[in-house]
C-alpha cells in the first residue's frame, strides 16, 4: 500500500494581536513578529506530521488591513494551492476577522480550505492563544474534512463557517461565535471533527483592479436624524441600513431612503446579533416590507458587516442591479441558491451539483 503523502499547509501571516510585542518586553504592543516566528512558537506541531510553510504577507494590525490587501492576498494562497497545497492559514488580528474572513470566502472558489485565525491574548501575557489558534488552524487546512466548506475559522478549537461566524466579546479568548448556526466542527486530540457542513458555495468574480466603490453601513438608532443618513448617502456608491429588530426604521428616515434607493443599491439588514430580517410580517411606514416596497433589499439572515463584504465585492466585480439584489437574498437564505448569479457548488456529501443561475 502506497505511503499517505504529507499534508501541507501554507501559513500566510498578516500581523495583528497574534503577532504583537513591545520592544521593552512590556507596556504596549504592536505587530513585530514574523510569521516563522509565530509558527515556531506552537508546541506539539513537530508531532502532527504536517509541511508547513510559511509566508510573512502583511504585518498590520486587523483594523488597518484593505480589500486591496485581502484581494492580494486571496491571489497568493490561490497559488500556493494550484501549487499543491493541502490547505491555508490565515493569521490576523481579531477586529476584522469576520469581514476578512468572508470576503475570502466569496473569493475562494477551490476546494481546499482557507482557515482564518489569531488571538485575544498577545505574546507578551500570561495564557496567550495565538499557538494553540494556529495549530488548530493547521490541522483543519490539513483536513480532508474540512474541504469544500470555502474559508473556515479556528478559534479556540471551535471551527466556524465564514459566512456565519462573529465576534462577541471585545477581549474574551471565547469571542468568536455563530450565533443563528453554531460551530461546524471541533479540532480534538489533533483531529478535526465535523458535526455539520456549510449546504452549498457561492462565490463571486474577483474585483476589478479599478475597484473604486464605496459603500457604507449606517446603524439605525432612536430617534435618528435622517440629515446624517442623507450626507453619508451622497458620497456612496451603496448602503448597508443596520435596522432595529427584522428591519424597521424610524419614520422620518423613510423618504431619505426612498430616494437613495433610486439611486443606489440599499440593503436592509437587522442591527440585532441573532436572527434575520423578515419580509411580509409588519406594514407599518419604516417597517421591512414598506422599506422593501421603497426598493430597499432584504439580507436575510446576512448581518450587517457581512452585508457591506458583499455589497462592496458586488460593486467591485461590476454586478448589474438585478444581480445585487438576486446575490443578497440568496447570501441572506431568502431564496434559494439557483438564484445565485454565477455558479454554486453544493457539499459533496449531499451529492455535488453545479448550477448555473
Amino acid at each position: 500500500m502506497p505511503a499517505t503523502p504529507t499534508p501541507r499547509v501554507v501559513v500566510f501571516g498578516l500581523g495583528g494581536t497574534i503577532a504583537m510585542t513591545s520592544g521593552t518586553g512590556g507596556g504596549a504592543v504592536s505587530p513585530a513578529l514574523t510569521a516563522q516566528q509565530l509558527v515556531d512558537a506552537v508546541p506539539g506541531l513537530a508531532d502532527a506530521r504536517i509541511a508547513v510553510d510559511v509566508v510573512d504577507f502583511r504585518r498590520r494590525p486587523g483594523a488597518s488591513l484593505t480589500v486591496a490587501d485581502l484581494t492580494e492576498l486571496h491571489t497568493a494562497a490561490t497559488q500556493a494551492l494550484a501549487d499543491g497545497a493541502t490547505g491555508v492559514v490565515v493569521t490576523q488580528g481579531t477586529d476584522t476577522i469576520e469581514e476578512t474572513a468572508y470576503l475570502l470566502d466569496l473569493l475562494h472558489h477551490r476546494p481546499e480550505p482557507v482557515v482564518v485565525t489569531g488571538a485575544m491574548r498577545n505574546p507578551t501575557l500570561a495564557g496567550a492563544d495565538g499557538p494553540a489558534n494556529i495549530l488548530a488552524a493547521i490541522h483543519t487546512a490539513a483536513s480532508p474534512q474540512a474541504r469544500d466548506q470555502g474559508c473556515l475559522v479556528a478559534f479556540a478549537d471551535e471551527i466556524h463557517a465564514a459566512r456565519w461566524v462573529t465576534k462577541t466579546h471585545s477581549t474574551s479568548g471565547a469571542t468568536f461565535r455563530s450565533p443563528d448556526t453554531g460551530p461546524l466542527g471541533y479540532v480534538l486530540e489533533g483531529t478535526v471533527r465535523m458535526l455539520n457542513r456549510v449546504p452549498h458555495r457561492l462565490t463571486i468574480p474577483a474585483p476589478q483592479p479599478t475597484d473604486t466603490a464605496t459603500v457604507a453601513l449606517h446603524t439605525v438608532t432612536l430617534d435618528d436624524d435622517p440629515t446624517i443618513l442623507d450626507a453619508i448617502g451622497r458620497h456612496c456608491d451603496g448602503l448597508v441600513i443596520a435596522g432595529f429588530g427584522v428591519g424597521h426604521v424610524p419614520e422620518p428616515l423613510v423618504d431619505t431612503l426612498t430616494t437613495l434607493a433610486g439611486r443606489i443599491p440599499v440593503l436592509l439588514a437587522s442591527r440585532t446579533p441573532a436572527g434575520p430580517t423578515l419580509t411580509r410580517t409588519y406594514g407599518f411606514p419604516g417597517s421591512e416590507q414598506d422599506l422593501i416596497a421603497r426598493g430597499l433589499i432584504p439580507a436575510g439572515w446576512l448581518h450587517p458587516y457581512k452585508a457591506r463584504v458583499l455589497l462592496r465585492a458586488l460593486l467591485a466585480a461590476d454586478t448589474k442591479p438585478h444581480d445585487i439584489t438576486a446575490a443578497v437574498t440568496t447570501a441572506g437564505g431568502l431564496t434559494e441558491p439557483t438564484t445565485w448569479p454565477w455558479t454554486t457548488t453544493s457539499d459533496d456529501r449531499l451529492g455535488t451539483s453545479r448550477t448555473d443561475a
